[in-house]
């Protein structure tokens, strides 16, 4: 199947310091494009991957699982772990909770993560049902496009998968699990008003994981997509601020951008 239109993965060559941007569930780099661009344009390595199944259609999701959407970024850390000093790791909604496995299991080798309205448990209340639903119910409503900003669109599915939805549910298990190995620097933004991650995710992740450098910051303006949302040019500088505090380097690189 074609990519959506906007829906393209993202890369950019650029200095030692590297940055791994993962996308949310039912959605595509299209919600993170704008970061990146940012990041690149201050001297930044940036990869940012089409998770398998995202970016086309609902169906095909059908056919992936967790396993699949972390191989993928998991896949691009080890890349960017190649080539660059240092690397950073930033996710939105469910990219957070990936960006935190990634986190749990590569330890040391990232210097430091950011999350921005991370998923930590599916809240439905049907989702208990999902294990047998999945059989019987193909999709439910879509998530796609909770922006505040007049204008703004999400390119991402008008409806959820539920054998998707079953394997997510599955992931933020095993993701709240492993929380306690998660020790980096950890700069955390979230929306008091989201409509599909509640704030009580993000005050989970920050009571459980082991992360002593830790900044907190609310998203006032914004809903779930903050990153393409009122918001979004503060998360794109607190986020270069976070890295410059952690990487002596950016500073001297973002001077030879002209960004």
């Amino acid at each position: 199947m074609p990519v959506l239109p906007g829906a393209e993965p993202f890369r950019h060559e650029g200095g030692e310091v590297g940055v791994l941007l993962c996308h949310g569930f039912t959605g595509s780099p299209q919600s993170l494009r704008p970061w990146a661009e940012y990041l690149a344009g201050r001297g930044l390595t940036v990869s940012l991957p089409l998770l398998p199944g995202h970016g086309t259609r609902w169906q095909d999701m059908q056919l992936t699982g967790w396993q699949d959407w972390y191989a993928e970024v998991d896949r691009a850390l080890r890349e960017l772990l190649e080539s660059c000093a240092q690397v950073f790791v930033f996710g939105l909604s469910m990219g957070g909770a990936l960006t935190l496995r990634l986190a749990a299991k590569h330890g040391d080798a990232i210097s430091g993560i950011v999350l921005v309205n991370p998923a930590n448990k599916v809240h439905d209340p049907l989702a208990f049902a999902l294990p047998v639903a999945k059989h019987v119910i193909r999709s439910t409503a879509g998530i796609a496009s909770d922006i505040a900003k007049p204008g703004s669109d999400e390119v991402g599915y008008d409806r959820v998968p539920t054998r998707a939805a079953d394997s997510l549910r599955r992931l933020l298990r095993l993701v709240d699990a492993e929380l306690p190995q998660v020790t980096q620097p950890l700069l955390l933004l979230h929306s008091p008003q989201d409509h599909v991650v509640p704030p009580v995710d993000s005050a989970r992740i920050l009571a459980r994981v082991s992360s002593t450098d830790v900044t907190e910051t609310l998203l006032e303006q914004s809903y779930h997509v903050a990153t393409l949302d009122h918001d979004a040019e503060r998360i794109f500088a607190d986020s270069v601020a976070f890295i410059g505090r952690l990487a002596e380097s950016v500073g001297r690189e973002g001077a030879g951008t002209g960004g």
